[in-house]
């Protein structure tokens, strides 16, 4: 029976090239005969499926034929490569994590089978954490200091995990190469990896004396104050990500600290990109001729907003200036809505002259 290789990696029949490495990662990743979730029967097949698709001549061979004359896979059967269930696995032989099998990283993919991973270099942990801020605050931005309790460079030894005065010898684990080499099985044979010496952390060097403080791990559980900048403008939901602000880990990168901002709400102002809105309500005689309010303003001063004749409700007066600053010299304007208190009770002269506003049609 004739195979569908589309069908096989799941994509349609004019994917790209991108479109059918992405779909060979994810199938690949997930049936890997070493995994939990492998199915060594799943992964020849995506396997050969890839090795056509990914080819331009095997594929236009397999489009125009229904299967593959140049070597490597045959939607009728009959593969002609040696090993693994009659399947050709020759493409692999670059080595994992160099970029093997039609340039699909294989040491991306199943780094945590065959340990490595790329380049070798562990990451220390991210941290995520909420902070609320006012409506004020969120406009102007703020700098806040937050206490955390995580896994830092140790201060006794400055993350060299020595004793002070204690001197560095050579590492026994790698003999002062940094590096242990490792030999593990799979389907396709034995492979050798490389990893950091977890002795020496990659170094090569180990403290004659280890740090008390930390007993020589370089790192150790501690409060830390960390620094937050909020910036002008931020949103309610943002992130901000300090680089750099996680969780330490020896011999490798610090992880990132990111920060999720809840704005609270103002009862008198709101945020429209770089404008600030509000409203303000006027009597209908100075709606009608003319006055002057005061208004209390979100940076604490107040200012006289001169409302002009005749002016509708809902009505916008522009204060230039007032609102989000978005630089150094640079702000958004306020908009201030009116709002007109209509009277709920007239006395009889008030009516008299409304009724004599009415005769001249106004």
């Amino acid at each position: 029976m004739q195979k569908d290789y589309y069908k096989t990696l799941q994509v349609a029949k004019n994917a790209t090239k991108d479109e059918i490495k992405k779909a060979f990662r994810t199938l690949a990743h997930k049936y890997h005969p070493d995994k939990q979730t492998g199915d060594e029967a799943k992964f020849k097949e995506i396997s050969e499926a890839y090795s056509v698709l990914s080819d331009d001549k095997k594929r236009a061979e397999y489009d125009s034929y229904g299967r593959v004359f140049s070597g490597g896979g045959s939607a009728g059967g009959g593969q002609q490569g040696q090993g693994f269930g009659g399947f050709d696995f020759s493409g692999f032989q670059g080595g994992f994590g160099q970029g093997g099998f039609e340039g699909v990283d294989l040491g991306d993919i199943f780094g945590d089978i065959f340990g490595g991973g790329r380049g070798g270099i562990q990451r220390g942990r991210d941290i995520s954490i909420d902070l609320e801020i006012s409506f004020k605050e969120a406009v102007f931005g703020v700098e806040r200091r937050v206490l955390l309790t995580k896994t830092s460079v140790c201060d006794s030894c400055s993350g060299t995990g020595a004793e002070k005065g204690s001197e560095l010898e050579t590492c026994k684990g790698c003999n002062g190469n940094g590096k242990v080499h490792e030999s593990k099985s799979s389907v396709f044979g034995t492979f050798t990896s490389v990893r950091a010496c977890g002795e020496c952390h990659g170094t090569g060097k180990v403290p004659k004396e280890k740090c008390k403080t930390c007993k020589g791990a370089r790192v150790a559980r501690k409060e830390e104050e960390v620094v937050i900048r909020v910036p002008s403008g931020i949103n309610n939901g943002e992130m901000i990500r300090l680089t750099g602000g996680g969780e330490a880990v020896a011999g490798g990168d610090t992880g990132d600290l990111y920060i999720k901002i809840h704005v609270h709400q103002d009862k008198n102002f709101h945020k429209e990109g770089s404008n600030l809105i509000t409203s303000l309500s006027v009597k209908l005689t100075d709606a009608l001729l003319g006055g002057e309010y005061t208004l209390q303003t979100l940076d604490g001063d107040a200012i006289v907003v001169k409302v002009p004749q005749g002016v509708s409700f809902g009505e916008i007066i522009r204060v230039k200036g007032r609102g989000v600053p978005s630089s150094l010299s640079s702000r958004g304007d306020l908009l201030i809505k009116i709002l007109i208190d209509m009277p709920k009770k007239l006395s009889k002269k008030s009516k008299d002259a409304i009724g004599e506003l009415k005769q001249e049609g106004i």
